[in-house]
Parts: C-alpha cells; sequence; structure tokens
C-alpha cells in the first residue's frame, strides 16, 4: 500500500530507482576544513564535526551506535565512534581538521588515533579541559 511510481514517457522504471538513491548518497555540501570535537567522560563519548562558522555539520556518540552500559566509555567504542563519523565526514569531501578534546575519559586518545588512521589529516590538537583552580571543597572522608 505504498506509494505509486510515476514513469514518465522515455523514461524506465530503473531510470527512477537510481535517481533517488544516488541523491541520498552524494551530499550537496562540500567541506575541505572543519573542526572535531571529542567530549570524553567517563560513561560516554560525543564526537562532532563543526564548520567554519562554527554550526555543527555531524555529530555521534558511542551511545548513538549502539554501545550499552560501561561499554561506551572505552577506547574501542570511541575508535568505533571516530570511523563512523570519518567515514560521513569524507562524504562531504573533509580532508583537513582541527581537533579540540574535552574531557578526561578512556576513549580520548583512541578517538585521535582513529582519526589520522581514516586518512584525515590533523591540522592540530588542543585540550579544553576544565581544570580547577582550587574549586569547591572536596567531600569529607568517608567513614565506614
Amino acid at each position: 500500500m505504498g506509494k505509486k511510481r510515476v514513469i514518465k514517457k522515455g523514461q524506465t522504471e530503473s531510470d527512477t530507482l537510481n535517481k533517488g538513491s544516488l541523491s541520498s548518497k552524494v551530499s550537496k555540501r562540500r567541506l575541505e576544513v572543519g573542526t572535531i570535537h571529542i567530549q570524553a567522560t567517563y560513561n560516554n563519548l560525543l564526537i562532532s564535526l563543526i564548520d567554519e562558522k562554527g554550526g555543527m555539520v555531524l555529530s555521534s556518540s558511542s551511545g548513538a551506535m549502539g554501545f550499552k552500559g560501561s561499554k561506551k566509555g572505552t577506547p574501542f567504542a570511541a575508535g568505533k565512534v571516530a570511523e563512523n563519523l570519518v567515514d560521513k565526514a569524507q562524504n562531504l569531501g573533509l580532508k583537513e581538521v582541527q581537533v579540540v578534546i574535552k574531557g578526561v575519559g578512556a576513549g580520548r586518545e583512541s578517538a585521535v588515533r582513529a582519526l589520522i588512521s581514516k586518512g584525515l589529516s590533523v591540522r592540530s590538537i588542543t585540550d579544553v579541559t576544565p581544570v580547577p583552580f582550587n574549586g569547591p571543597k572536596p567531600p569529607r572522608p568517608r567513614r565506614v
């Protein structure tokens, strides 16, 4: 009970099928240079691709890749997320990136290694993890 296909004169049914599948694979947007933001927490890893104007183009996380529970924070999950994002980004024509890392999770280095191994040229790596200058009072020692 789906949509009915309309075939115009001089056009075969295979032409209409190929036209739809081609437009989904090839993106109209071209992006040569971008910034990849990696947020690595203990429980998850988020990777975002940002263009020069500051708009988000692509994003992925270990939870979106199908990892659940404590496996989301592992270096293996971080590598898979980075590989997935690079595959999508190379369809846009991305060749050179700046990497900005935030957080203290286990997947920091493995995500950057996956970016490099997939063929992206990394221009710079910056760490913007917030470090408190003698911030809030630490919790008291636990009495058992």
